[in-house]
């Protein structure tokens, strides 16, 4: 038997962004807790997705999702560092689940090294209450001009000497070549951490695959530990290069059609997901037609005052107001915020002391009076009132909020939270992950069947994702050479 010495860590690193290192880290996740304490933990994340923690904290989604795998409680420690793109080059900074400072890519890279020392604390941590941690890269490991600065790849590599495993993703082509050519780049002392390859996203004959694989193995001398099938995974995305791959839902229970304006900000579009194995949910562009939709969502924003005035000059808010009476509109978040009569900003987003005229759909106010994000998760009971929701009045729904600005209404939708507008067909709310919770979710989608002489017929129980994913990693990685990297037996 071996020595388990603890806490071990392993690093899932990319040739590329959106390889599937977060699918991977999710999956481990999974199958490791089934005998020991896990924990995920990506060093620096950037993501409009993202997720607030039970003491309210905000960190990226693919975290909590992971953490929720590894059947723990997500923290701020999982993902110590997030950056929330809010364009012109900034982002805002997240550090410990907290806003840090809005800075340009230059200006955040002169603090790396305080950075750095944020990233050793949330390791140990970590280390002192998880058995595990699997780690997550971003991006390309072999990013050579970031080397001096790269705290999520090298950085992370540098300071737990993990044994690492490089993901390389099929579908785009030259797989071969991205596994090699980021190995030869990496740093000496990085490279002779990877131990082992996965072979994502991959569709045919894997024998046909074999002599490039038995090639590669043997100029690297690094094995193959896993080829991994393309797959349609039911966790949520992670980031924005995620919405650039969706398209109109094909496998879908009714016929239902759901528009999301999506908002050149857009954030939290996660929390559309659940729709999308109902209903045929598709982004509009602000230059686009909305046509005739059964129902039109304005999402999260990451700058409400910036999205609403290209919302009105593309012509978009004239097309969600025509659609006002012939089907339902729903603002989340800052689209709940557009909605209203007008947005009064103390200079937070926009110009200081300007009021900013919003679609006028919804009774409410919104006022920006200072640099504060409101960021808690939440339980509101379902107000009566809006013929979406009132099959489920009186129950209880679940979400959180992250956004700055509040909004005054007379006829809260969710507790005291949100607006039904005069007619109840449009209505707005703080919550995101609305549409996770499956009482809304039914309640939702009967309402619009109910229009079109249809019946709501019960969702079938979901099969868990997790375990979905796990069983992917079962049946196609060697994890018998996964435990020998961590120097483990199954328990």
């Amino acid at each position: 038997m071996m020595a388990d010495t603890f806490p071990k860590h392993l690093l899932i690193l990319g040739t590329a962004s959106h390889v599937g290192k977060s699918a991977i880290v999710t999956g481990l996740c999974r199958i490791f807790s089934e005998k020991y304490t896990v924990a995920p933990f990506k060093a620096q994340n950037m993501s409009l997705n993202s997720w607030i923690t039970k003491d309210g904290k905000e960190i990226g989604i693919a975290q909590a999702i992971q953490a929720m795998a590894a059947r723990v409680e997500p923290t701020a420690d999982m993902n110590p560092v997030l950056l929330k793109p809010k364009g012109d080059r900034v982002s805002q900074v997240i550090v410990l689940g907290e806003p840090f400072a809005d800075k340009s890519a230059g200006a955040y890279y002169d603090s790396i090294d305080e950075m750095h020392e944020i990233l050793q604390g949330s390791l140990d941590r970590l280390g002192d209450k998880y058995e595990l941690v699997i780690m997550e890269g971003a991006g390309g490991a072999a990013e050579i001009n970031l080397y001096d600065r790269d705290i999520v790849n090298i950085g992370s590599a540098r300071l737990t000497n993990a044994p690492i495993v490089l993901v390389g993703d099929i579908e785009r082509g030259g797989v071969f070549a991205s596994l090699y050519g980021t190995v030869a780049l990496l740093p000496e002392d990085v490279k002779k951490q990877v131990k082992g390859f996965i072979i994502n996203k991959f569709r045919g004959d894997e024998a046909i695959l074999q002599p490039g694989i038995e090639e590669l193995e043997k100029i690297t001398g690094i094995p193959v530990l896993g080829v991994f099938p393309y797959s349609k995974l039911g966790i949520p995305s992670e980031d924005s290069v995620s919405i650039d791959d969706k398209t109109a839902s094909s496998e879908k229970l009714y016929d239902v059609d759901i528009a999301i304006i999506r908002l050149p900000r857009i954030s939290n579009f996660t929390d559309f997901e659940p729709l999308e194995r109902v209903a045929n949910v598709r982004y509009v562009d602000l230059d686009e037609k909305l046509g005739t939709p059964d129902a039109v969502i304005i999402p999260g924003t990451k700058n409400t005052i910036s999205d609403l005035l290209d919302l009105q000059s593309s012509g978009m808010s004239a097309q969600i107001k025509a659609l006002h009476g012939k089907a339902p509109v729903i603002g989340i978040c800052g689209g709940y915020q557009m909605l209203g009569n007008n947005i009064k900003d103390a200079g937070i987003e926009g110009d200081k002391d300007a009021v900013y005229e919003g679609l006028g759909l919804l009774d409410i106010e919104t006022v920006f009076g200072e640099y504060r994000k409101t960021t808690v998760q939440v339980t509101k009971e379902v107000n009566c009132g809006s013929p979406l929701f009132d099959s489920i009045c009186g129950e209880d729904v679940h979400g959180y909020e992250i956004h700055m600005g509040e909004s005054s209404s007379s006829s809260p939708l969710f507790g005291d939270d949100g607006c039904i507008g005069s007619d109840g067909t449009v209505i707005g709310t703080y919550l995101h992950g609305l549409f996770a919770n499956r009482n809304v979710r039914k309640a939702f989608i009967s309402y619009i069947l109910s229009k079109k002489g249809l019946e709501f017929e019960e969702e079938d129980m979901e099969s868990d994702p997790y375990e979905d994913l796990a069983d992917i990693l079962r049946t196609h990685l060697d994890m018998e050479k996964v435990y020998d990297l961590l120097s483990l037996e199954p328990r």
